[in-house]
């Protein structure tokens, strides 16, 4: 796919929403409706994300220069994006932490992968950032259409997952449309082939590294061996069942002719700008559209 031909829509804009939320303490400590499972893995997605989200744009800026003026501008408002999101998470971290809850060994899982990662070229640090990309833009689909997921949460902890999925949503094609720009050379499939190989190994690493996160979270609650099995997979892939209800947008990222925006959810992103917690947010940064 020529990159002058992408699906990403013409009159998408990227707005980098400069929130900040709550920085006192994360009360109740289990702030997910009281819900053990679900208070560790959402704890666990969100001590990923300051290292995570820097690599990110580290992968994708390493492939700006003689990108094209509308990529360039994209890349612009992603980096930026980004950047605010591992500032805002690092805070709700560290009031997690404030509660008792030792996230340090989750850091170093995610430290170790990256290490890993950055021994190889930095086309396979990009081809890593577009296949995780796209679990966060499904997973951010999901969070934001069923409104089941946050059901009981904190308010303030919900209002920040629901603006991350938004800007996650906005952004989805990115990191895609540059990695098909830095492979614009390659043949097709060599492209699938690289892409498919590493959305595998990624899933592996995800749903490995974040469930074991989650359980090590639990543990610290008291909550082990089947019983916390039990509960945390039942939550994953039941009820609510996220992960089990991205699993068809999942496939779709190895068919024929993929793009992040061969569905357009823009509807979404309309929904929550419409929301009580949106209009009451501060003045978004200036915006960055792409050219027609």
């Amino acid at each position: 796919m020529s990159t002058t031909t992408l699906p990403t829509p013409a009159d998408l804009t990227i707005t980098p929403r400069d929130r900040k939320f709550e920085r006192g303490d994360l009360d109740p400590r289990l702030w997910h409706g009281g819900s053990v499972e679900a208070t560790a893995i959402y704890n666990a997605l969100s001590a990923t994300f300051p290292t995570g989200e820097a690599f990110f744009v580290e992968s994708v800026r390493a492939f700006r220069d003689g990108a094209p003026p509308k990529l360039a501008e994209e890349i612009k408002g992603f980096t930026t994006q980004e950047a605010i999101h591992s500032r805002e998470h690092a805070a709700f971290n560290r009031r997690a932490a404030d509660t008792g809850y030792d996230l340090s060994k989750l850091e170093a899982q995610i430290d170790y992968r990256l290490a890993v990662t950055k021994t190889k070229p930095p086309i396979v640090s990009l081809a890593a950032t577009m296949a995780l990309e796209h679990f966060t833009a499904i997973l951010a689909h999901e969070l934001l259409a069923d409104p089941k997921h946050l059901a009981g949460a904190d308010k303030d902890a919900a209002d920040l997952w629901r603006w991350h999925a938004c800007e996650e949503i906005e952004h989805k094609g990115v990191a895609y449309d540059t990695w098909l720009h830095a492979t614009r050379n390659w043949p097709r499939s060599k492209r699938w082939k690289v892409k498919a190989k590493v959305m595998l190994f990624v899933t592996r690493n995800f749903v490995v590294d974040r469930t074991a996160g989650a359980l090590e979270l639990m543990r610290q609650d008291g909550v082990t061996g089947f019983n916390a099995w039990a509960r945390l997979l039942w939550y994953l892939w039941i009820r609510p069942g996220m992960f089990r209800k991205i699993g068809l947008a999942w496939v779709k990222f190895f068919l024929p002719g993929f793009h992040p925006w061969n569905e357009d959810d823009r509807a979404l992103l309309r929904a929550y700008e419409a929301s009580a917690a949106a209009i009451a947010a501060p003045a978004p940064l200036k915006k960055v559209r792409n050219a027609a």
